[in-house]
């Protein structure tokens, strides 16, 4: 087979047609046919990618003939060769034959070859053309495919069962029976609690439970913006609106239309503000920024706060409609202190998921670690304890379990339960000055020892105590037979 593109000469002079044959049999796979039945027969068995035919045949017209080939094989380049100049006959060539080029004779041979160089290209992308639309309506209903499994495991990620983690007995399991039965109704829920206690991660639990699952979910921290950018971010603007408006900008309701918005921290934003959003709430409508036209949206209202909203009322800093308007249903997230029982589940699936960010393995934490987890109050909550743990993955040993000699002071110092009860004496300056330094004193030594591995004689050194002095403080403190068994010596 030639590697030469084919094309087909069609001309009842024989002598035409040696010519012409002569001329391009270098760059071509030249064709030739004397007859519309023998080009035809040609057409039917050969992979012909331009005619050049001539315009006066006996059986017809050059013109009436592409007219045919376009019918049977459109993707042939049509060029008419001619010695007559009909304006009819190009006006009827172009129009019903399609055809490329018009030439007429004599003709020169550069030129001609050139032309048809163009013409073997122009049929080359055409074809490209051609598979990449195919192609591109395969590919795209893979995309689709493709988006949709996507997005039914980012649901799937989001379930109760998937996405909050917590232990069996946890108080999060009446929270999750709580979101699924709201997940159905589409009504707005107010979900408060402390910085880092998982507010946005129930907010997106609830979403992808829900009808609009498959719809936008938007998030937006509602104190990290002054008014008039706040209220440009969720509604949207015009350009021009404002200094630095360069072009249109589409709000983040608009955007999640279908779906669900998420405003954290509901609990900053001013007075004059709340106004603006109890109307789009009401309305069922906004309007950019510098726009005269309203936009008819539908989302699901979805918001949270670590404040407390219905004292904020009573003190008249937060308006009462617009808090029934967000506060349909209110769930409360426990801080991390209240459900302890989470911690070493939590924990692991902390360790597990940063250990994949970083790259590296360790097999868990050992029991002390544990212990000491669950003893501290994680005033950050969730996010504190993450941070703690990437800390000592990073600080640790690659394939170590991570110890409790990697956790940071205020996480060791924790005092052990039975000690909880003291600590308030401690904070509220109740008791002797001897009995609030000895319990401070006490939890040092224990911090220490836990930091060297329980071993006493660096312990001693790093407190400059001699190891008889260090003894007799542990027994004083009753910690010398827990320092025992920590470092095998019973």
């Amino acid at each position: 087979m030639s590697a030469l593109p084919t094309i087909l000469i069609v001309d009842d002079e024989v002598r035409s047609l040696e010519s012409l044959e002569r001329n391009l049999c270098d760059d071509f796979d030249v064709k030739t046919a004397s007859s519309i039945a023998e080009a035809e027969e040609i057409l039917g068995r050969e992979w012909v990618k331009i005619i050049l035919c001539d315009q006066r045949m006996p059986e017809m017209t050059g013109v009436d003939f592409l007219i045919k080939v376009r019918e049977n094989w459109p993707d042939v380049i049509r060029i008419i060769i001619s010695g007559y100049t009909d304006a009819d006959d190009i006006i009827t060539g172009v129009n019903e034959a399609g055809i490329y080029q018009y030439i007429t004779k004599p003709w020169q041979p550069d030129s001609l070859i050139l032309m048809l160089r163009n013409a073997v290209r122009l049929y080359d992308l055409q074809r490209q053309n051609e598979l990449l639309a195919v192609e591109l309506k395969m590919s795209s209903t893979q995309a689709a495919r493709t988006v949709q499994s996507r997005s039914e495991t980012v649901r799937d990620n989001f379930q109760c069962k998937t996405s909050i983690i917590r232990a069996d007995d946890s108080p999060l399991n009446d929270i999750c029976d709580t979101l699924h039965r709201l997940a159905g109704f589409d009504i707005s829920v107010l979900i408060t609690g402390e910085s880092g206690t998982g507010k946005e991660l129930a907010a997106r639990t609830l979403h992808y439970s829900s009808l609009r699952w498959n719809k936008p979910f938007v998030a937006e921290n509602c104190a990290a913006f002054p008014d008039e950018l706040l209220e440009s971010e969720l509604f949207g603007h015009k350009r021009g609106a404002f200094t630095g408006a360069a072009e249109d900008h589409m709000g983040l309701f608009e955007r999640a239309n279908g779906g669900t918005v998420f405003l954290d921290e509901i609990g900053e934003v001013s007075e004059a503000f709340q106004v603006k959003l109890l109307r789009v709430l009401q309305e069922e409508e906004i309007r950019p920024v510098g726009s005269n036209k309203k936009r008819q949206v539908d989302v699901r209202i979805l918001a949270a706060t670590n404040k407390d909203l219905e004292a904020e009322v009573r003190a008249g800093r937060f308006r009462k409609d617009l808090f029934f308007r967000l506060a349909a249903v209110t769930i409360q997230m426990p801080a991390l202190r209240e459900r302890v029982m989470d911690i070493p589940v939590l924990a692991q699936y902390l360790l597990e998921k940063i250990m994949e960010q970083l790259g590296m393995s360790v097999p868990g934490f050992t029991p002390e670690a544990l212990d000491c987890l669950r003893r501290y109050q994680w005033p950050g909550n969730v996010r504190e304890l993450q941070n703690e743990i990437q800390r000592m993955l990073v600080m640790g040993r690659d394939g170590a379990p991570l110890g409790a000699d990697l956790l940071s002071s205020r996480v060791l110092i924790a005092a052990p339960p039975e000690e909880e009860r003291e600590t308030p004496e401690l904070v509220n300056f109740s008791g002797t000055l001897k009995e609030r330094v000895e319990l401070l004193e006490a939890r040092i030594l224990r911090e220490t020892l836990i930091r060297h591995r329980w071993n006493k004689s660096r312990a001693a050194r790093e407190l400059g105590l001699s190891r008889v002095g260090l003894r007799s403080k542990l027994e004083r403190y009753g910690l010398l037979k827990t320092v025992q068994l920590e470092s095998g010596e019973i």
